[in-house]
């Protein structure tokens, strides 16, 4: 494994020069805390941007902070915590899922474009991008957004770096905007739904003027243990329906009052707070009843976005057919499904079911072999397929960068 360390911008630019000169693809790694997730590339260069790690500048009052890629990620969050700050997506740290050290960086954070349960009111990294640095597949390097909130200036390729898992280009410094973190939090548990059931609650209460935060339903299920997170908060493995309010404490207050009265035809919901309503979703942003250290952690675990209103029906229907144990988030919007292993880790099943309601389904853990023989990433439509492909064209005519994470077996 041939490791080319680089300290800045210029050094990147040489390294892809060199690669594509070579025809030698690279592996654009932080500290490799997501090289589990996509196929295993067929390069042994790696591009390592650690060393890219500086907070170039944090201005608390103006929202913004502007930070090399290599930045790690726990280390970015304890500096905006202090000024009270947060980022508003939440994003996943995938650590105790994938079974890996806590090492994620800013980089792989916006490339893997995996937010968390504010999601659905907040939106994705995507939308807190607000400008970036990078080296093109041509070794040039560019600019995209800038340091301010309003911006229109040309393209918005930050749109596209996000969530591209390192194919378009190089990422050296990043501008997100931060947001101040709520005063208060409470959280409503819901007990004993069916899948169905709680599908209609958080509908409701996402439709309702309480301007809830997040919706999420962790089903009956066998596996769950007090281990995972959810502490006292939910006896071994029973059904639970959680719905986040969030603001100033009076306002937060008054809210999960109105919206326990609305949910009063699902049950009597009890209210947990702050500290403890941050430690519940935190579970359910991490996926803690999955991870890897916990009873299904050699399962394969397989992330579906789909239309919400579909959600309950494709999850009860993959658990019934395979023994797997399914969480939702996002409203019944995201479905975390841990399935039995099997050597195609249920692909077809969970494609078909996908496929059927319009979402997409991607393989975030399973062992190397059997990616090798799955499409981790959902197979795109002969369209999108062919607009993906011209954009990378255009950005990395020569794939070089991760080439093969994304397409199992191809050059792309």
């Amino acid at each position: 494994m041939d490791t080319l360390r680089v300290r800045d911008a210029k050094d990147v630019e040489e390294v892809v020069r060199a690669a594509i000169a070579n025809e030698q693809p690279l592996e654009i790694i932080g500290h490799g805390s997501k090289r589990s997730i996509g196929h295993t590339m067929a390069t042994n260069a790696v591009l390592d941007l650690s060393a890219l790690n500086a907070v170039t500048s944090y201005e608390p009052n103006e929202l913004i902070v502007t930070l090399q890629a290599g930045a790690p990620l726990a280390d970015v969050l304890s500096l905006i915590d202090a000024k009270n700050q947060q980022f508003a997506f939440e994003p996943m740290n995938t650590a105790p899922l994938l079974g890996t050290p806590a090492l994620g960086t800013i980089g792989g954070m916006i490339a893997a474009g995996l937010a968390g349960p504010r999601r659905i009111k907040a939106g994705g990294a995507r939308d807190h991008l607000l400008g970036a640095h990078a080296v093109s597949g041509f070794g040039d390097s560019f600019k995209t957004g800038g340091k301010v909130v309003k911006n229109v200036t040309g393209y918005d390729l930050c749109k596209l770096l996000a969530g591209s898992w390192g194919t378009l280009s190089v990422m050296t410094e990043v501008t997100l905007k931060v947001m101040p973190k709520p005063e208060a939090e409470r959280t409503l548990l819901l007990r004993g739904l069916d899948d169905a059931a709680a599908n209609k609650a958080m509908t409701a209460a996402l439709g309702s003027p309480y301007d809830v935060s997040a919706a999420a339903h962790l089903p009956k299920s066998a596996f769950r243990a007090k281990a995972d997170g959810l502490g006292d908060i939910a006896s071994q493995g029973e059904a639970l329906t959680v719905l986040r309010l969030e603001g100033i404490t009076a306002s937060a207050a008054h809210r999960a009052g109105s919206l326990r009265e609305l949910l009063a035809p699902f049950g009597t919901a009890t209210l947990v707070e702050d500290a403890a309503s941050a430690a519940l979703w935190a579970t359910i942003r991490d996926v803690l009843p999955f991870a890897a250290g916990g009873a299904v952690g050699a399962w394969p675990v397989w992330r579906i976005v789909c239309p919400p209103a579909s959600g309950a029906a494709l999850g009860t229907q993959l658990a019934r057919e395979t023994g797997g144990d399914i969480i939702y988030d996002w409203g019944g919007g995201l479905i975390w499904a841990a399935l039995p292993p099997k050597a195609d880790a249920h692909a077809p099943a969970v494609r078909q079911r996908a496929d059927a309601v319009g979402g997409h389904a991607t393989l975030i853990r399973a062992a190397e072999d059997v990616r090798r023989g799955v499409d981790v990433f959902h197979p795109r439509a002969s369209g999108i397929a062919a607009l993906s492909d011209r954009v990378r064209a255009s950005f990395d005519p020569k794939t070089i960068l991760n080439r093969g994470r994304l397409t199992r077996g191809a050059a792309a």
